[in-house]
């Protein structure tokens, strides 16, 4: 469910017209919507029930400081996989004792950062890592903690690209190097075994892959906590899927259920990282049409948003939603949208039945608030597109669109 919805023939994110909206602050400019936000936020969290959990929202879906502070704001805790997401957590006001530093490539800078703020917990991801988290630990004087991510060798069954959980994958370690880590970390004057941590990928649709994982994960737990390592946390990730197009993911109430199933008598704190279910369906990304023109027997409709502004198609092969701002009648075609960076990869949408969109009509990419503006960039000179965030009747610009001068800023043309 979300705040997107026409009034009058025109979409109207929460009380506030798309139309006027990108009259005001232009285009290409991603919209969210709050009220989209906080619903999410609140299902996935109340999903737990009374059950002993931290919700951490995975910043690297969208980092906005205003998300990220309405976010903390609700009680969310967070998931940072660098210390510049990190350093945005405390910007925005989020609780370092409720954030957990993920990633396979921490720096040892990043870490002493992460430890001097107070994180919540490191999750680990090598046997190199951890050594070198342990001499971060006894160089500040104080005990890091931590959670060995282990890789379960489970599919996940999405996209080749955001699966996490193969035994090829470079993410995590495997089960047995996993205990032989946690016994080596006692010796370690460094560390603080704080919990155990896995992740089998993003964008989820089945749930059988995630509870055959959880299962053994919890298992080590149980036995690592027999064993006398004085474990809290068992983090269990994020990734539940959401709706683009035709998919159909479990709903946050069953897979609240699975988690709960698969983790019961840990006695553990369960930790969640989710991202995309949270923030995916609260944006979407406006762009004008340019021009329409033919090619190959196809009609191609070029607007002013590209691969740079939204990367998932050309990535991922992604589908999102495209629709019309303003609703027009007339007889639907089926077009291609594209954007105007010059690679063939840009394409923001394949076989899409609209009303053919005339020069200067605005069109809505749905589902892009996550993994969209988080992973914009300014290749072939395009400065990054605005960010707006809808709290009822009020739009705030909460990211001013990046100035062509913005492109160099830092460089020195000079000898």
């Amino acid at each position: 469910m979300d705040h997107f919805r026409p009034v009058r023939g025109v979409l109207h994110a929460e009380g506030v017209s798309l139309e006027r909206l990108a009259a005001r602050v232009g285009t290409p400019t991603y919209v969210y919507s709050e009220a989209t936000l906080r619903r999410h936020y609140r299902v996935v969290d109340q999903a737990f029930g009374g059950a002993p959990h931290l919700v951490c929202y995975s910043v690297k879906a969208s980092g906005n400081l205003a998300l990220l502070a309405s976010l903390a704001r609700w009680g969310s805790g967070f998931d940072v996989v660098s210390g510049g997401e990190l350093a945005r957590v405390l910007a925005a006001g989020g609780d370092p004792g409720r954030t957990v530093f993920a990633g396979v490539g921490k720096t040892e800078a990043e870490m002493a950062f992460a430890l001097r703020t107070g994180i919540g917990m490191f999750n680990v991801e090598s046997a190199e890592e951890l050594e070198a988290l342990d001499r971060v630990g006894r160089r500040l004087r104080r005990r890091a903690p931590f959670a060995i991510r282990v890789n379960p060798g489970v599919d996940a069954g999405t996209h080749r690209h955001i699966s996490t959980g193969l035994p090829t994958s470079k993410f995590g370690v495997p089960f047995e190097e996993a205990r032989r880590l946690y016994t080596r970390a006692r010796r370690m004057r460094g560390l603080r075994a704080r919990g155990v941590d896995c992740h089998i990928g993003s964008q989820l649709t089945r749930l059988g892959p995630l509870a055959a994982a959880l299962r053994q994960v919890a298992g080590l737990y149980r036995v690592l906590r027999a064993e006398g390592h004085p474990l809290e946390w068992l983090d269990v990730g994020g990734g539940l899927g959401i709706r683009y197009r035709d998919e159909e993911p479990p709903s946050p109430d069953r897979w609240a259920a699975t988690v709960r199933a698969a983790t019961r008598d840990t006695e553990a704190t369960v930790l969640v990282e989710p991202g995309r279910v949270l923030v995916g369906n609260a944006g979407v990304l406006l762009t004008r049409v340019l021009y329409r023109k033919r090619a190959g027997g196809r009609t191609l409709v070029v607007v002013d948003a590209g691969m740079n502004d939204l990367l998932r198609p050309a990535l991922y092969g992604a589908e999102h939603a495209i629709v019309p701002v303003r609703a027009r009648r007339g007889r639907s075609r089926v077009v291609d949208v594209v954007g105007p960076v010059c690679e063939s990869t840009d394409v923001l949408g394949r076989d899409r039945r609209l009303v053919l969109p005339e020069a200067g009509e605005l069109l809505a990419i749905r589902g892009a608030g996550a993994y969209g503006m988080s992973m914009a960039s300014t290749y072939n000179g395009r400065p990054r597109p605005a960010e707006v965030l809808v709290s009822g009747k009020r739009a705030r610009v909460v990211r001013r669109r990046e100035r062509v001068e913005d492109l160099w800023r830092g460089e020195a043309a000079g000898r």
